[in-house]
């Protein structure tokens, strides 16, 4: 699969997925407009509190995450039809991945012969788990011969990376190594959790913003439960979140008419959600870029509006927030102890071992590196060997061999986290997964930094609420830590990392049905019950 073929979408369906892209941004950036005031009022209230005391010391570190650029010669299945070709590859510090004809086109600087960006994609490196996973792509599809599916596919491939997209159309390279298969395989892992967690990395107000909008935006529309559509850039993620609204109707109207049986039908199936998805993406990227210039201007103007009166509104909130809880603590606890309370040990267990196995895999390369530059040191004691030996100890979170260690010990918690699904929907385990390791190459290049926050919706009556039934959600979760944690190495200040760790989790859940009696969404019908109920209307006028 590798050169873009003419697109498999008329000029009808491509109009109609452009308006499908309209109506979601309509609806979607009043939404972002009322969390850009929120953050920005979030953000000028940390600069007021003293730096000892703003909460989680998991720090992250100033240097900019990146991927080493990884290049080298691999098989791609591309053309039509399909055949095993030898191209150059190049995965690129930014985790795009291009291909070139030759080694001397990209030396040349020529275009190369395709590109993608990493977002989103899974490697496999097991040709049969691919067909597999193929085979449940049109699963009714029917028995199917050899010759009528996909024989290119069948064929024995000793190395294989098969680059596979819940919305886009699967990569197949292959290695001439092993050894080689496990040095792209890392790299393209690497590449593909930097693009993800773009979002969750930024300190900047409209990122939190953008994410925030995100969350409210599909709750409104009926959907509570945490999942991975938020990895990726802001266009990116517009994009999953249509692509996952108009999956059952592509599947219903588009599926049946594809030609073909078994695999090769799969493979035709990808290849259209590939044009659906480039459709949707370029008119998300094009409204974004349309709304840059007065994201801008009222990022500016919020500034001005909001710093003179940040002590005022703050002492507005915190009144706000006073007289709801006395009205939600009744009914927040009855919940609690209905709902929560049994579940949150294995919770927070799990959320714990999680991030410990990571941090003690950090700890451990830690000291070996220090060991080791002391001991290169002893052995030749110079300022040119302790330049060298420092440099290559600040390389150390980009070598992915050498973190594969840490990486590997997050992984397995992708599995155990599981057991969220049924009582929380919890399906971001990706997310959980990619936010450890990003900490655990966060943690070693230099051990100060910019405290990690997350974004508040503190400027609406909808926002304050949420905070409230949060803040007793993370009194219970506090005690139950403190227990888990008694005799954890782990240096962090319970309250503030135990916000890092709910909100990267998904632990919003259990409060994002208090929204469903706020302000509806432009264009969303669902209504949905709170667990708790909002105050009455008129109990906080003057």
């Amino acid at each position: 699969m590798g050169g873009r073929s003419s697109s498999p979408l008329d000029k009808q369906q491509q109009q109609h997925l452009r308006g499908q892209v309209d109506a979601l941004l309509r609806n979607f950036l009043p939404q972002y407009r009322v969390q850009l005031a929120a953050s920005v009022l979030w953000q000028i209230s940390q600069e007021l509190v003293p730096q000892e005391l703003a909460g989680c010391q998991l720090l992250h570190s100033k240097k900019l995450p990146r991927v080493r650029e990884h290049r080298g010669l691999l098989s791609q299945l591309q053309g039509h039809p399909p055949d095993w070709q030898l191209i150059f590859c190049v995965l690129r510090g930014d985790g795009r991945l291009e291909w070139f004809s030759h080694r001397e086109e990209y030396e040349n600087g020529c275009r190369p012969l395709g590109s993608t960006a990493l977002t989103g994609y899974t490697v496999l490196t097991s040709q049969r788990e691919y067909l597999h996973l193929l085979d449940t792509l049109c699963p009714d599809s029917g028995e199917h011969t050899l010759e009528e599916s996909a024989p290119f596919l069948e064929m024995p491939v000793n190395f294989p990376l098969f680059l596979q997209h819940p919305f886009r159309r699967h990569l197949c390279f292959s290695a001439a190594t092993g050894e080689a298969q496990r040095a792209w395989r890392l790299a393209l892992e690497g590449g593909i959790r930097l693009r993800g967690t773009v979002l969750q990395r930024s300190q900047a107000p409209a990122a939190h913003a953008f994410l925030d909008a995100i969350r409210l935006y599909r709750q409104h529309r009926g959907h509570f439960g945490h999942d991975d559509m938020t990895l990726g850039s802001d266009a990116e993620v517009l994009t999953s979140v249509l692509m996952q609204e108009l999956l059952p109707a592509l599947r219903a109207q588009i599926q049946p008419g594809l030609r073909g049986t078994g695999r090769a039908r799969a493979w035709a199936w990808t290849e259209l959600l590939d044009a659906v998805h480039a459709t949707v993406l370029a008119g998300a990227s094009a409204g974004l870029r349309t709304f840059q210039p007065e994201k801008d201007e009222l990022l500016v103007a919020l500034q001005r509006t909001i710093r003179p009166d940040v002590d005022q509104m703050l002492r507005l909130r915190e009144r706000v927030a006073g007289k709801l809880q006395a009205v939600v603590q009744g009914p927040l606890e009855l919940c609690l102890r209905r709902k929560v309370d049994a579940q949150l040990p294995r919770v927070t267990q799990t959320l714990v071992n999680t991030l410990e196995a990571t941090l003690a895999a950090v700890q451990t390369l830690l000291a070996q590196g220090m060991d080791r530059l002391s001991r290169n040191l002893r052995e030749s004691p110079s300022g040119a060997r302790l330049r060298k030996e420092v440099y290559s100890f600040g390389e150390m979170p980009w070598d992915p061999e050498l973190m594969q260690t840490c990486y590997c010990e997050a992984e397995p918690s992708q599995g155990r986290l599981g057991c969220l699904v049924v009582p929380f929907g919890f399906l971001g385990a990706r997310s959980l997964v990619f936010g450890a390791q990003d900490l655990a190459q966060q943690e070693l290049p230099e051990l100060e930094g910019d405290v990690l926050a997350a974004g508040s919706s503190a400027l609406t009556i909808e926002g304050i609420y949420e905070d409230v039934i949060r803040g007793v959600l993370l009194q219970r979760i506090d005690g139950e830590l403190k227990k888990t944690l008694s005799t954890s190495y782990v240096s962090c200040d319970l309250d503030g990392c135990l916000e890092a760790l709910w909100n990267q989790a998904g632990a919003d859940e259990q409060t994002g049905a208090q929204r469903g009696t706020s302000s509806k969404q432009p264009g969303s019908s669902t209504k949905v019950q709170p667990l708790c109920p909002l105050p009455p209307p008129g109990m906080f006028r003057s």
